[in-house]
């Protein structure tokens, strides 16, 4: 299968590696054109993804129309935020993309402003393809060492096309599962973003263990509630993109979102953490999209709105436990 990926940040090119050593024709396109030689001269990603050597048969690409005409799928690898305007930046060359089939997202966040999943931004600025979204508890350093993992293809494509595209994703290192859950499956990688701030929160006061299931346990219960809500599957958040990828997250070293927590517990701000450090915290302004959908629809989210408040409204994580805390008491499955 051809693929082309873009652009060439960390889970991109740790896909992009992956695919490459099936045996796939992948062309890995970086956003400039520096990037690009960097790569093509060291091999590696250098700025986004050090360590990981670029399989010799992976083309890096310079622009879209070249990088697409021969593409069976496209795979977008960028933050949220930027997913509309690169779909945008595509269409001029889509003419040419004679033997696209669709396109696949690995982003794992909200709309701001819009609130709006990445697959309907695909829908929306794509039209006439298939369309499709990778998630699930997956470290980009892990795939690429080839470290046994799963994840999941929610896709709308018919079953042969979908099982064409699992087969061609999956690995000896890579299992991939199908799912026509798309909105479960992102939201699962939306809300575990939001939680993992708050385990990271957690590990930045020194809580430990007790604090940590607590609130992994009833973050899941939260998760089913305001994603069956919004138009999910129950199944789906009990499964690698729900639960799992909450898991990971929510206590992985390399977890972005987890960090940030942690830092901010220590006295970061957010500026310095989102602008001073350049991270990319897709949990940031999920959180912000959330906090408005679960008003808007009158979902109860207690753990999100403690979040968001801590995040948006000054509140400090002593005083949010103590709300927690010291909610009325309940049965268990309420």
């Amino acid at each position: 299968m051809n693929i082309t990926i873009l652009p060439a940040g960390a889970w991109g090119t740790a896909l992009a590696i992956h695919l490459s050593l099936q045996g796939h024709a992948v062309t890995l396109l970086p956003r400039t054109l520096e990037e690009a030689m960097a790569m093509g001269d060291h091999r590696e990603n250098q700025r986004f993804f050090p360590g990981h050597r670029l399989p010799p048969d992976l083309q890096i690409g310079l622009e879209y129309r070249p990088a697409l005409m021969e593409a069976d799928w496209v795979i977008l690898a960028c933050p949220s935020k930027f997913l509309r305007s690169v779909c945008r930046e595509l269409v001029p060359v889509l003419g040419d993309a004679t033997v696209l089939k669709g396109f696949l997202t690995i982003c794992k966040g909200m709309e701001e402003g819009t609130n709006a999943l990445p697959v309907s931004i695909l829908a929306e600025e794509l039209p006439g393809h298939r369309h499709a979204v990778l998630s699930g508890p997956t470290f980009a350093s892990q795939v690429a060492e080839g470290q046994p993992s799963a994840i999941v293809l929610a896709t709308d494509a018919p079953e042969e096309m979908s099982a064409e595209l699992q087969t061609a994703l999956s690995g000896a290192n890579l299992r991939v599962y199908t799912s026509t859950d798309m909105v479960g499956v992102e939201l699962g990688g939306c809300l575990k973003n939001i939680y993992a701030i708050a385990a990271g929160m957690c590990d930045g006061l020194g809580l430990r263990d007790n604090s940590k299931a607590a609130l992994l346990t009833r973050a899941l219960h939260e998760m089913v509630r305001v994603g069956t809500a919004l138009g999910g599957q129950a199944a789906t958040f009990y499964g690698l993109t729900g639960f799992g990828d909450l898991f990971l997250t929510c206590n992985g070293k390399e977890s972005r979102n987890r960090t940030f927590g942690e830092e901010f517990a220590r006295g970061a701000t957010a500026a310095s953490l989102l602008e001073d450090k350049g991270m990319t915290v897709e949990g940031y302004r999920t959180c912000h999209c959330f906090h408005h959908l679960c008003r808007e629809k009158d979902i109860e989210a207690p753990i999100l709105e403690q979040i968001y408040r801590i995040l948006f409204d000054n509140q400090t994580p002593d005083s949010a436990i103590r709300a927690l805390m010291e909610r009325d008491l309940k049965p268990e499955h309420l």
